[in-house]
C-alpha cells in the first residue's frame, strides 16, 4: 500500500513556506514516488542502504529527493505518518457502519493484517535508532481517538464488554503482533487475535470461531 499523502506530506520543508503551500503537481508525484520507494527498499535491504538507490528506484535524482526530505530522518517519519495516518482513516470509516461490532473486530483484523504485512519496514525503521515518538506524536494521537470512537460505539452495542478502553485495545494488537514476530509452532496472529477478540466481547455473546472479513 502506499503511503498516505496528506497535506503535511505534500509539503517538502525545501518548497513549502511559512503557510505551507501545496507542492505542484509533478513535485507531489516525486514526492510520492520517493516515499513508495524508500518503502520498498527499507523493508528489503535496511536503513543503511544509500540514498542513491532509493533516488534511482523512484525516478528521480537525488537532489530531488534531498529537497524534500534533508535528512534520512524526515524520510523514515513521513513514511511512519502516512502508516499510521492509513489506518486512522481506516478505523474513522468504520465508526458508522451499521453493525459497530463487526466493524470493530474487523478493524482489529485489518490492523494486524497491516501490522503483520509491513513489518519488515518497521523493523528496519526502528532499528535505525532515529527518534521519532515526537514526530508522530499526533498522528498516534488521531489513532487513539480514532480506536477509542470505534470501541464506544461497538460498546454501545453490546458487542464488546464496557470494562475495555482504547489503550488496552492497542496493547493486545500490539502484542500479537510482537507475537508474529516470535512465533511458536503454528501460533500465528490471526488464530492469536480471534481469542483475544472472544475476550473482549461481553461473557454473554459467546465465542466466534473466525474473525471477520
Amino acid at each position: 500500500m502506499r503511503p498516505k499523502l496528506t497535506t503535511e506530506a505534500l509539503c517538502g520543508d525545501d518548497v513549502c513556506g511559512e503557510e505551507s503551500r501545496p507542492l505542484r503537481a509533478d513535485a507531489q508525484r516525486n514526492r510520492a514516488r520517493l516515499l513508495e520507494a524508500a518503502a520498498a527498499v527499507f523493508a528489503a535491504e535496511g536503513i543503511s542502504v544509500p540514498v542513491d538507490l532509493i533516488a534511482e528506484k523512484a525516478g528521480v535524482g537525488v537532489g530531488t529527493l534531498y529537497r524534500h526530505f534533508p535528512t534520512k530522518e524526515k524520510l523514515f517519519e513521513a513514511i511512519l505518518i502516512g502508516r499510521i495516518d492509513e489506518i486512522v482513516d481506516d478505523a474513522r470509516a468504520r465508526v458508522d457502519s451499521d453493525d459497530p461490532g463487526a466493524a470493530f473486530f474487523a478493524f482489529l483484523a485489518h490492523l494486524v493484517e497491516e501490522s503483520a504485512s509491513k513489518r519488515d519496514l518497521i523493523q528496519a525503521l526502528m532499528g535505525a535508532g532515529v527518534e521519532i515518538e515526537l514526530a508522530v506524536a499526533e498522528s498516534k494521537r488521531n489513532l487513539e481517538e480514532a480506536v477509542t470512537r470505534l470501541l464506544e460505539v461497538a460498546q454501545r452495542a453490546g458487542a464488546v464488554r464496557d470494562d475495555v478502553s482504547s489503550a488496552v485495545v492497542l496493547s493486545l494488537v500490539g502484542a500479537t503482533c510482537i507475537a508474529a514476530d516470535h512465533p511458536h509452532g503454528s501460533a500465528m496472529p490471526q488464530a492469536i487475535l480471534t481469542i483475544i477478540c472472544d475476550g473482549l466481547r461481553p461473557s454473554h455473546a459467546g465465542s466466534s470461531e473466525s474473525l471477520p472479513a
